[in-house]
């Protein structure tokens, strides 16, 4: 089971970074409801959530920057917290080409995994988020270097609007992704489909989106294989295991027992997962 924490946007709420653990932990919740939330924009709820996440981030962390629009929110808050003061001495370890720009661009000191293989805490956004706080993630292309970055990670601290709730992985029928080499992608990309056949799942080159019909290339020089699914993934770790297994398989969007906290931003306020 989980624990549920219900904060208005006033309450403050700090989630503590504990180590990454896949057995389960103690539960224990409480509530706080706000009398009157304001409608707000998906944008507005994806800030929300990114702020309360970095309330967790302490001066001379070393920080796991995560990719996509919610994760461009906290970075955009780390970097006035480094600007005014109220944070200092930040290592942020970007997991994609576009945050490393971003980051770069508000003066946070950068660096790589070579040089610090041990993360205190990673930030990211998520695409699914299951009840078992597993995850579907990499609709905005950064997998690989997001999972290595978060995996490396004492904490991983998710953030997401409520939008992103499934009962399961593969529910929203929108994409889960798979990185795979560019040679015979199309071999890959059929023996993906024929993997899960009884979820009535189709499989897609993602195309670069420019209008052309150029296949999308990830920041590691590979292709991106989309699978829908019509009915939600029983197994995740099973279904992982198998992707895993394929020669051209390069990662897949699965992330399984890894994030330590989602925090979910919706119409009562904000919500913290804890397993």
């Amino acid at each position: 089971s989980l624990s549920f924490l219900h904060l208005s946007s006033a309450t403050r709420f700090t989630p503590r970074a504990t180590p990454i653990n896949h057995r389960a932990r103690t539960q224990k919740s409480f509530s706080i409801r706000s009398q009157s939330a304001p409608v707000l924009s998906q944008d507005e709820l994806k800030k929300l959530a990114a702020d309360k996440a970095v309330e967790s981030v302490k001066s001379g962390m070393v920080l796991g920057l995560g990719t996509g629009s919610t994760a461009a929110f906290v970075v955009d808050k780390l970097g006035q917290l480094l600007s005014t003061g109220q944070l200092s001495n930040i290592v942020g370890i970007p997991t994609s080409k576009r945050t490393q720009e971003q980051a770069a661009s508000l003066n946070i000191p950068l660096s790589t995994l070579d040089l610090h293989p041990h993360i205190d805490l990673a930030i990211d956004g998520a695409d699914e988020v299951d009840p078992n706080l597993d995850l579907v993630k990499g609709r905005g292309g950064a997998l690989l270097r997001e999972k290595m970055v978060e995996a490396a990670s004492s904490s991983f601290i998710v953030v997401a609007d409520d939008s992103k709730l499934v009962s399961g992985l593969g529910g929203s029928g929108l994409a889960m992704p798979v990185e795979v080499v560019q040679f015979c992608w199309k071999y890959n990309l059929v023996r993906l489909e024929g993997l899960f056949k009884e979820l009535g799942c189709e499989a897609k080159l993602r195309l670069a989106g420019d209008g052309s019909e150029k296949p999308y290339v990830t920041d590691n020089g590979n292709y991106i294989v989309d699978l829908y699914f019509k009915n939600p993934i029983k197994d995740g770790f099973a279904a992982g295991k198998e992707i895993s297994a394929m020669e051209g398989v390069v990662e897949h969007g699965l992330f399984l027992g890894m994030a330590t906290s989602v925090i979910i931003a919706g119409k009562t306020g904000v919500e913290v997962m804890t397993k």
